[in-house]
């Protein structure tokens, strides 16, 4: 077992080296000079200006040695200095991650609960009225991106009802749940969907199984027959869906924190694509993959535990 978390782990770091080179390359290899920027436009820019500006801040170097200088100052917790606010990026992200990991964190509740239950239900009504209703809501919902859903959220519950508010993230608990839920649910809108799918399919494969065929004939409770053996059996499939979602849910907050108007990392990224802001977009884009391979990792780590079957081929094995 540690010698497999260990394989993970390496892993891990080497795709998070990988992922850090490539996004130092894509953000050095985009269109505009960070140089001009830096040095206030184009007005007046002489290039002895221009020449400066570059060594100082060390635009003259090749990219291997730019990237290993920005590696390193990563190792030490210093993603360096925004070119567009003169702050520490690591001030900026500590400021706005906050709001992110709640959105997240909101959104994932919300996918988890509807979509599950929904799954469950759809499986467990297999052919009836609910299960039909059950795939063509989620085949709906599925195929609206977060930000129509979201601006049409915002269009019928925030301005025409009135009973949310369309910007801003609150404060304390309450105000925060408040602010959230139309974002959340934009967001988790889509990812309902998919997990009420995989829901479905893992519990019907998993009911059709011989040992829930023997329990029912010993006279078991169908309720306990659903809930330790069916739906346990189905959640190895489940939780490792849900993870995926959740990872790939960092990136989706850039079109949704844009609709409604939040400060977390994905508008940030917004706008130092926008403006040229170098070390912010590396920054924030690092933050996002490390999130989705760590997220991942855990879910690979966990799904043995939560898989009967594959306890059983480790204890043999």
């Amino acid at each position: 077992m540690f010698a497999s978390i260990g394989r993970r782990l390496a892993g891990l770091l080497a795709t998070l080296l990988a992922a850090s080179f490539v996004i130092f390359a894509a953000v050095y290899a985009a269109p505009g000079d960070p140089a001009v920027f830096l040095a206030g436009g184009r007005d007046k820019l002489t290039p002895e200006r221009l020449a400066a500006v570059r060594e100082q801040y060390h635009l003259d170097e090749p990219l291997i040695v730019q990237y290993g200088r920005w590696l390193w100052d990563c190792l030490h917790l210093d993603l360096g200095r925004s070119f567009q606010y003169g702050d520490q990026v690591s001030d900026l992200l500590s400021s706005r991650f906050p709001t992110t990991l709640a959105l997240v964190g909101y959104a994932t509740v919300l996918f988890v609960v509807l979509g599950v239950g929904a799954g469950v239900l759809a499986a467990v009504r297999r052919g009836s009225w609910v299960d039909s209703a059950v795939v063509g809501t989620t085949t709906l919902t599925a195929s609206v991106p977060s930000f129509v859903g979201g601006i049409a959220l915002v269009a019928f519950f925030g301005v025409r009802l009135g009973w949310f508010p369309v910007t801003g993230s609150g404060e304390g608990f309450a105000g925060t749940l408040h602010h959230l839920t139309l974002p959340a649910l934009a967001m988790a809108l889509g990812a309902v969907a998919v997990i009420a799918r995989v829901t479905r399919q893992a519990m019907v494969e998993a009911g059709a199984a011989d040992h829930v065929e023997v329990a029912r004939a010993a006279g078991l409770p169908e309720g306990q027959i659903i809930r330790r053996h069916v739906l346990r059996n189905a959640l190895g499939p489940v939780v490792t869906m849900c993870g995926l979602v959740t990872a790939g849910m960092l990136a989706g907050t850039v079109a949704i924190e844009t609709v409604f108007g939040l400060s977390g990392i994905g508008s940030l990224l917004v706008g130092a694509v926008n403006s040229h802001d170098f070390p912010v977009a590396q920054a924030v884009l690092l933050l996002m993959v490390a999130g989705y391979i760590l997220v991942t990792t855990l879910v690979d780590l966990v799904h043995p535990l939560l898989d009967p079957r594959l306890k059983a081929m480790r204890s043999s094995a």
